[in-house]
């Protein structure tokens, strides 16, 4: 059963956080969050991420996709007090695409079985500045993470505290400057596409991190969680969700190639 971007719902959150008498207000924060529900039913809801929203919470203080599907299932289902959200897989702040999430804690302990016995099939698009030497390959590298500069370092021999990493591409698409990958992880680590595409020289657009020769404007990268397919922990159906990426001439020319 497949699923695309039906409806857009753009919530107003305000954050205030107040203070008793003797202190100040110490913050007020107004923003709008154009959220993509691609799939919702009682026990999921499957969001395209925009390349500029956070998952989770961190030392940005920046408000979160999932405090935003939070405000959204409160209101559109009129639930008083704390509404339940589970995080089931993350997903890079530049990075675009689909996010899981769960309305339940059976379907997040269920989902998260599902992840560990890889039954679950996710497919990622990369732009990339340069054409690889073969059009399928898979690749094999050993990662180790530096925690102080948030980043993954790939080599192709193993070393000390490095972790194997593996995933497959195939070539999609050709321009006149970039080229577009399609990717499938069967390993997850850290950074794992972005540090694997750059050890190979095929730079992701946008991702200075990694060696790209310019930022993108408004900071994300091309690189799209693309589509994900999996059995549906609670209904036993399967699922194939496909999310469409950013709205930029370059993503919309490769969509136009491949369509």
């Amino acid at each position: 059963m497949l699923f695309k971007a039906d409806y857009c719902i753009k919530l107003i959150l305000y954050w205030i956080i107040i203070h008793n008498e003797s202190e100040k207000v110490k913050l007020s924060i107004t923003y709008s969050l154009l959220m993509n529900i691609l799939y919702e039913d009682n026990h999921l809801i499957i969001v395209n991420k925009a390349n500029s929203e956070i998952v989770q919470g961190d030392k940005t203080g920046d408000p979160t996709l999932i405090d935003a599907v939070k405000e959204y299932v409160k209101k559109k289902y009129k639930k008083p007090g704390e509404v339940y959200i589970g995080l089931v897989h993350r997903l890079d702040r530049p990075t675009s695409g689909i996010v899981v999430l769960t309305r339940t804690s059976k379907a997040l302990a269920r989902m998260n079985e599902l992840f560990k016995q890889k039954e679950v099939d996710k497919t990622y698009w990369a732009v990339v500045d340069k054409i690889p030497e073969k059009e399928n390959d898979t690749l094999t590298h050993h990662l180790v993470r530096n925690e102080k500069q948030n980043k993954s370092y790939a080599s192709d021999l193993p070393k000390k505290n490095t972790k194997e990493a593996k995933l497959k591409y195939q070539l999609r698409g050709k321009g006149d400057r970039y080229f577009l990958l399609e990717i499938k992880l069967l390993t997850g680590r850290h950074h794992q596409i972005r540090a694997q595409l750059a050890q190979i020289g095929c730079h992701i657009k946008g991702d200075l991190k990694y060696g790209a020769a310019r930022s993108n404007k408004g900071g994300g990268i091309h690189l799209h969680a693309r589509s994900i397919e999996f059995i549906h922990p609670v209904q036993k159906t399967r699922i194939r969700v496909v999310a469409p990426p950013p709205k930029d001439n370059l993503w919309d020319s490769f969509v136009a190639k491949i369509s």
